[in-house]
This record gives C-alpha cells, sequence and structure tokens, in this order.
C-alpha cells in the first residue's frame, strides 16, 4: 500500500491542472493529473487513486462519460468539479455516481476538506491494526 494518498485530477484546462497539483502536493497528497477522459481511464486501475476530481466541459469524453465509465469499473470517491453550476449538471452528477460537486471557481480549502472527509468515509484499511497494537501494551 502507498504511505501518500493519490489522488486523480482530471481537466483540460492545464492552469486548473498545476494550481491542483501544487495544492495537493503541499496537503500531503500524490497529484495524478490528466487532461482528457481517456488518459483517466486508462490510469485508473495503473494508479489506483483513493479519489478522482473530475471536471464536466473536456473535449472527447466529457465529465459524465468519463464518470459512467469510472463507475462501471471502480467505486473510487468521485468530486465533480465544473464550472457548470445549473442545477441539472449537479443532479446528472449524482445520479451517475458522484459522491460531491464543486463548482468553479472554488476556495481551495474547502475542497481539500471535502476531499479529507471523502476520504475519511472511505478509508480502505481496518481499524484491526490499532487493536492489535493497543492489545500489545
Amino acid at each position: 500500500m502507498h504511505d501518500r494518498q493519490r489522488i486523480m485530477v482530471v481537466d483540460d484546462n492545464q492552469e486548473m491542472l498545476k494550481i491542483l497539483n501544487r495544492t495537493l502536493e503541499l496537503e500531503g497528497f500524490d497529484a495524478i493529473v490528466v487532461a482528457d477522459g481517456d488518459s483517466a481511464l486508462t490510469l485508473l486501475e495503473e494508479t489506483d487513486p483513493d479519489l478522482v476530481i473530475l471536471d464536466i466541459m473536456m473535449p472527447g469524453l466529457d465529465g459524465f462519460q468519463t464518470l459512467d465509465l469510472i463507475r462501471e469499473r471502480s467505486n473510487v470517491p468521485i468530486i465533480m468539479l465544473t464550472a457548470r453550476a445549473e442545477v441539472t449538471a449537479l443532479q446528472r452528477s449524482l445520479f451517475l455516481g458522484a459522491d460531491d460537486y464543486v463548482s468553479k471557481p472554488f476556495s481551495t480549502r474547502a475542497l481539500i476538506a471535502r476531499i479529507r472527509a471523502k476520504l475519511r468515509r472511505t478509508r480502505r484499511e481496518p481499524l484491526q491494526s490499532l487493536e492489535k497494537d493497543s492489545s500489545a501494551l
């Protein structure tokens, strides 16, 4: 198992990828940044991210299509990050299996808080290791 949690960021905006890559790295995460849905699907199994941040409006596979295809393969938590603030985009995202929805512009501190909350609820390692350690005392 890897030491740092991996966050995959899928966005066609290079400036957004740079900002999120830097923010995530400073917060102690390993960032995997990709510019399109096809690349995200290719890297999904290879990198086994702990969470995916996914833009909706991208060329080729859009975020909705990418979300749907990720859900066919994985139950990884997904936060949609998009400039589309209308309710129908939020509803469609949640219907397709997204765990959260953040509209651009956004606060990086609020996004990090949401990421940490999702990761706490989906932590993969069991708490039994703590019980074993305390029994040795």
